[in-house]
């Protein structure tokens, strides 16, 4: 496969899954708006902020410290949705994404293509004010299930080869990295509050859709310490980061070598992010390093598939 084509169905993996990540964040944000104290919406925009490492509002705001209006809201929202200077938000991910679709047409089927131009004119006709008048939380939900029809329709009409391959590598790539970054934030934030206050432990869960399995293995106590065991080593949660890895490593070991002339490079690295999540995790007590350590292996991850793959001199 000509290393351009995979670059673009690699990307194109990340772009729309980095979407889905923000609006299920922004449908647990906004609906939060109606009846969560305002100490726990600020907390959820500054992790949400973190996150994305990015600074609303040309720096109007200072994420660290700043407390959010109901006001506020409404331009922080727009400023995740429809920044066109923010390259993280909802409209950027989806133009690249779209985008990158388009040029590699050759890679994806015609059904992929269809479904996912038509998502994005339906986008072209939104913008804050329209969305915020109707219901923020149902375009949010709604732009993310359009997005699942469109990974929905590659599962169903891509043909198995190397493009299906790097489709699903961006997409565990993109997810691993997300949910770390977000899983940090939530940390980060954390160590700010009083002792004993537990803030978006209810809306991380939802984010990760696991409410329902948090329930079915603990309860309805929510604690902290056991949140992120759910989210970070659940080998049958979706987006857990356990299984964003195992799928990365899994995608890389059936591409075989790259052909950079250090054909293992991408797969030991992988293999290595694995073991942090499977083996690590369990025995250590400083969980926040131990998910930098992560975040540095997806990152690694990323850096030598596209030198292995996509720069590579040979």
């Amino acid at each position: 496969m000509l290393s351009r084509n995979a670059q673009g169905v690699y990307w194109l993996g990340r772009y729309l899954e980095r979407a889905d990540l923000l609006c299920r964040m922004m449908k647990e944000q906004v609906g939060a708006l109606v009846d969560r104290p305002v100490e726990e919406i600020n907390f959820a925009w500054r992790r949400l902020f973190a996150c994305m490492q990015y600074t609303p509002a040309g720096g109007l705001f200072n994420v660290a410290s700043d407390n959010f209006t109901q006001a506020d809201s409404f331009t922080l929202a727009g400023e995740t949705t429809f920044e066109e200077g923010n390259p993280n938000s909802l409209t950027a991910c989806i133009r690249m994404g779209r985008e990158n679709a388009r040029q590699m047409r050759n890679c994806i089927s015609a059904e992929m293509w269809t479904s996912l131009n038509l998502s994005y004119l339906k986008f072209l006709d939104s913008d804050i004010v329209s969305i915020w008048r109707r219901s923020p939380e149902a375009f949010f939900d709604e732009t993310s299930r359009d997005l699942r029809s469109f990974f929905g329709i590659a599962h169903a009409t891509m043909y198995r080869d190397e493009a299906w391959l790097f489709l699903q590598l961006g997409r565990a790539v993109e997810r691993a990295q997300g949910s770390v970054s977000l899983l940090l934030a939530q940390v980060a934030e954390e160590t700010k509050l009083e002792t004993g206050l537990e803030y978006g432990l209810e809306s991380l869960l939802a984010i990760f859709e696991a409410r329902e399995t948090y329930r079915r293995r603990f309860g309805f106590d929510v604690a902290s310490e056991r949140v992120r065991e759910l989210l970070v080593t659940d080998p049958r949660l979706p987006n857990s980061i356990r299984q964003s890895t195992d799928a990365a490593f899994e995608n890389l070991n059936k591409m075989g070598p790259a052909p950079d002339g250090d054909f293992e490079m991408p797969l030991r690295i992988a293999g290595r992010t694995c073991s942090l999540v499977r083996y690590e995790w369990p025995d250590v007590d400083d969980r926040r390093k131990l998910l930098k350590e992560i975040s540095e292996g997806t990152r690694q991850i990323h850096a030598s598939v596209e030198k292995g793959f996509f720069h590579n001199s040979n």
